[in-house]
C-alpha cells in the first residue's frame, strides 16, 4: 500500500511533466508527509493533452453524491480494480492520471516496533505513481475531484520493507506516462508492473514522520 509520500517542489514538477499549472494554488505546495484527505496534485488527460489540477487523495465514487464512506479508497489493488464498484467506472471511462512524488514511506516490522522507511527511484527524482480519478458531486455544492493509487505485491526488496502487508504503490517510468494516460485500456494496463529493485533507493528515516502534523525536509533524512 502507500499511505504517505513526498510531493516535489513546484517548479521541478511542471519541468519534469512539461505542464504549467495555475499560478499561487494551495495544492501546489511541496509536501515531505502527504497524507489522504489532502488535496495534491494530480496530472490528467484532458481533451487532448496533459492537465495539472488538484484532487482529494482517497478516491469517492461518481455515484457516491461527494460523501468518502466509511472505507480507504486511498489505494486500488492491481488484481481487482477493474472490477470493484469504487473503481471500474473510472477505468471504464478511461479516468487514469499521474501522481508526481520524490519518494514514499512504508513500515517496517520489527521486534522492537515499527520502522518507517523512506523509498525513491535512483533514476527518477521526480517520479509518477499509477493512478485513477472521479468527480463525485454532492447534493448541494460543486464536484469533489478526487483520486487513487493503483497498488501491485511487492517487489523482494519491498517485502523486506513493507513486510506485513506485503504492497508496494504502482510507479510508471516515463516513456509509460502517454500509455498510462491515453493509450488503449491494454496499453496502460501492461504498464503496472513492479519498479526494479536496482533502480530503487531507500532508508530508514525518524518515527517524526508518523505524526502526519510534521512537514519538513528532516523527514526524509536517514535516520541516525
Amino acid at each position: 500500500m502507500c499511505g504517505r509520500f513526498m510531493t516535489p517542489e513546484v517548479a521541478a514538477l511542471e519541468r519534469q511533466f512539461n505542464i504549467v499549472g495555475p499560478q499561487g494554488a494551495e495544492w501546489l505546495r511541496q509536501l515531505f508527509n502527504a497524507t489522504p484527505s489532502m488535496r495534491l496534485p494530480v496530472v490528467r488527460w484532458q481533451e487532448g493533452r496533459r492537465e495539472l489540477t488538484g484532487m482529494r487523495w482517497g478516491l469517492i465514487p461518481f455515484f457516491a453524491k461527494g460523501d468518502p464512506g466509511p472505507y480507504s479508497t486511498i489505494n486500488a489493488r492491481v488484481e481487482t480494480f477493474r472490477t470493484s464498484p469504487a473503481y471500474r467506472t473510472a477505468w471504464k471511462r478511461g479516468q487514469r492520471c499521474l501522481v508526481p512524488a520524490c519518494g514514499f514511506y512504508e513500515w517496517q516490522t520489527l521486534e522492537e516496533g515499527k520502522q518507517p522507511w523512506f523509498i525513491g527511484c535512483a533514476d527518477q527524482e521526480i517520479f509518477a505513481f499509477a493512478g485513477l480519478w472521479d468527480s463525485s458531486t454532492p447534493p448541494e455544492g460543486e464536484p469533489i475531484l478526487s483520486f487513487t493509487i493503483i497498488t501491485l505485491p511487492a517487489s523482494p526488496m519491498m517485502a523486506g520493507i513493507h513486510n506485513t502487508k506485503l504492497r508496494e504503490p504502482a510507479i510508471l517510468k516515463p516513456d509509460q506516462w502517454d500509455a498510462w494516460l491515453a493509450g488503449t485500456p491494454d496499453e496502460a494496463f501492461a504498464c503496472l508492473q513492479q519498479y526494479p529493485d536496482d533502480l530503487r533507493s531507500a532508508w530508514p528515516v525518524s518515527k517524526r514522520v508518523n505524526n502526519p502534523r510534521n512537514n519538513d525536509a528532516a523527514l526524509v533524512k536517514p535516520a541516525a
